[in-house]
């Protein structure tokens, strides 16, 4: 490359499997910085169960504030039964909403490809599964996980809880206009996903998405109720392009989608701030993260499928570090050895943590 251009990431590895799937991930990165002239410099700081159990909270206000002045965040997972507490005054997913928020990342992104090396990985008939690419464009900071109020109190002598559905006409308005722009560089489709025939927010939902199709005569855009949404993805997956969808139904959704690609393992995911233009040119800060949670059934082992957060790291590069051939490169290479037959224990075969990701590496370094 001409320059050397470098960058700040905050690695937060978490709990369970976490440390283990984000160290072999930042092994990938370094042998790109090596090969194509670039510095990441890597900060590590702690959030979930490991930062309750060193600062009694999930997040800490420093941490926060040094993702906050990265240029991306790689995420491992959160979580065990060591926090599972229902009664804690703090749990470990705290701290990724209060993230989340505080990023402003609003909108996730979850591609769904089928390997064909790995069809028979999937409990779905191989014919279904044939020219399966799903992006599912996901709301990330409104909806029932962030709406107010939110409580549990006595009522007339029972238990009452509640949980607030809120949303506002522009956190629709943003998280739709990306997925047409996404879709601009796709099959030209949108499906969007709601629950109009119940829902008030859901109306609201379906009236924007249909204000926006009007301005794109270019996409195609159909509106699916999430339970028929549900159906689809098992029953015609193939159908489906860009995927947008509320913060709950998306939640869902996505975990449904990754048994297409025969293990959460080999998913990764993207959120995304808004841009700092009106250009789509100009880098967004984001968290990446694989979907897979923290497995503490499998912490230790060295067994964990690292795929999943190693493609979270090119979906890094591509949209907050703007190095679409790096990406590539990556993307490529994970390709090829999932081509070649190597297969981690959550795929039906025998390699470690570490033994995936030197494949992975190894690629990178013979191309």
């Amino acid at each position: 490359m001409e320059n050397i251009l470098e960058y700040k990431i905050t690695t937060l590895p978490g709990d369970g499997i976490g440390p283990e799937v984000v160290n072999e991930a930042t092994k990938v990165l370094d042998v790109i910085a090596n090969k194509y002239d670039h510095t990441f410099n890597f900060q590590e700081r702690l959030m979930g169960g490991c930062s309750i159990d060193k600062y009694g909270t999930s997040i800490t206000d420093e941490t926060l504030a040094d993702c906050k002045d990265s240029d991306a965040v790689l995420l491992g997972a959160v979580g065990g039964p060591k926090w599972d507490d229902p009664n804690a005054k703090d749990r470990p997913e705290r701290g990724l909403l209060a993230l989340r928020k505080g990023l402003g990342v609003f909108a996730n992104l979850r591609p769904v490809k089928v390997h064909p090396a790995l069809i028979d990985s999937s409990p779905l008939k191989p014919e279904k599964l044939k020219d399966v690419d799903i992006l599912v464009v996901r709301e990330l900071t409104g909806g029932l996980y962030f709406g107010q109020p939110k409580l549990r109190e006595m009522k007339n002598g029972n238990e009452r809880a509640v949980d607030t559905l809120e949303y506002f006409d522009f956190e629709i308005k943003r998280i739709i206009e990306l997925a047409f722009e996404l879709a601009k560089g796709r099959k030209k489709k949108v499906t969007s996903v709601d629950k109009a025939n119940i829902l008030e927010s859901s109306r609201m939902w379906r009236q924007i998405a249909s204000n926006i199709g009007t301005q794109n005569p270019d996409i195609q855009l159909e509106h699916t109720l999430v339970d028929t949404a549900a159906m689809r993805l098992i029953t015609s997956p193939a159908s489906m392009d860009v995927v947008v969808t509320e913060n709950m139904f998306g939640d869902i959704l996505t975990d449904e989608a990754s048994v297409l690609a025969g293990s959460m393992g080999m998913l990764p995911s993207a959120s995304l701030a808004e841009s700092t233009s009106r250009s789509e040119k100009e880098a967004r800060i984001g968290l990446y993260e694989p979907i897979h949670g923290s497995a503490p059934d499998i912490a230790g082992k060295g067994i964990a499928n690292p795929i999943g957060t190693i493609l979270s790291c090119a979906l890094m590069l591509r949209y907050s570090l703007k190095l679409e051939f790096e990406a590539q490169v990556i993307e490529n290479a994970v390709h090829e050895v999932v081509s070649s037959g190597a297969k981690t224990a959550d795929l039906g075969g025998t390699l470690t943590t570490r033994q995936m990701a030197d494949e992975i590496i190894k690629r990178i370094e013979e191309n």
